[in-house]
């Protein structure tokens, strides 16, 4: 299914998505934080291409500018993760990455139930977890050394969720984000 809004299409993911992405993923800065370092070859990038479950090929004002997922999908508890998300440049700071979060959560509490939306990122990314907090999302800590990244050097993440309860203020604040 694929999300809608003013200036942001998401749309699920698909092998002819591909070619495309790899076309625009090749500015280093787009996977310096990234698990792996998907522009330093083709086979990085189709093993990361493959890696994705739940991805959306990110549009905005009609051009592709990256990727965004759910993952870790845990019906049983209903909790979802939005991550693996990647721009261009270009698409930093426009509202693009703002606008596909609010989609993908307005859908994970509104249509299909979730209580509870994470998100984690590297640690020492600052610019994403300033994007995170100002959502708003709540900061819930770091995990220390929690994943191997880019070819085995450590990870600490840093964790943030929305939950059901909070997700009526985080949508309305974000709608006034948006509609500004």
């Amino acid at each position: 299914m694929t999300l809608e809004g003013a200036r942001v299409r998401l749309e699920p993911l698909e092998p002819r998505h591909e070619e495309a992405l790899w076309g625009i993923a090749q500015d280093p800065r787009v996977w310096t934080l990234m698990k792996v370092r998907g522009n330093e070859s083709r086979e990085l990038f189709r093993q990361w291409f493959e890696s994705i479950e739940l991805g959306f090929a990110h549009f905005f004002d009609g051009e592709l500018v990256g990727h965004t997922s759910y993952l870790n999908v845990n019906e049983s508890d209903r909790v979802v993760e939005i991550g693996n998300t990647w721009l261009v440049p270009a698409a930093w700071g426009t509202g693009a990455n703002t606008e596909a979060k609010y989609l993908l959560m307005r859908h994970a509490f509104e249509d299909e139930g979730f209580l509870r939306v994470e998100f984690k990122t590297d640690a020492t990314n600052a610019r994403a977890r300033a994007a995170l907090a100002a959502l708003p999302s709540t900061f819930e800590g770091i995990f220390r050394k929690h994943m191997l990244v880019r070819g085995g050097e450590r990870r600490d993440s840093a964790w943030y969720a929305v939950i059901d309860d909070d997700w009526p203020t985080v949508k309305a604040e974000l709608e006034g984000r948006l509609s500004g």
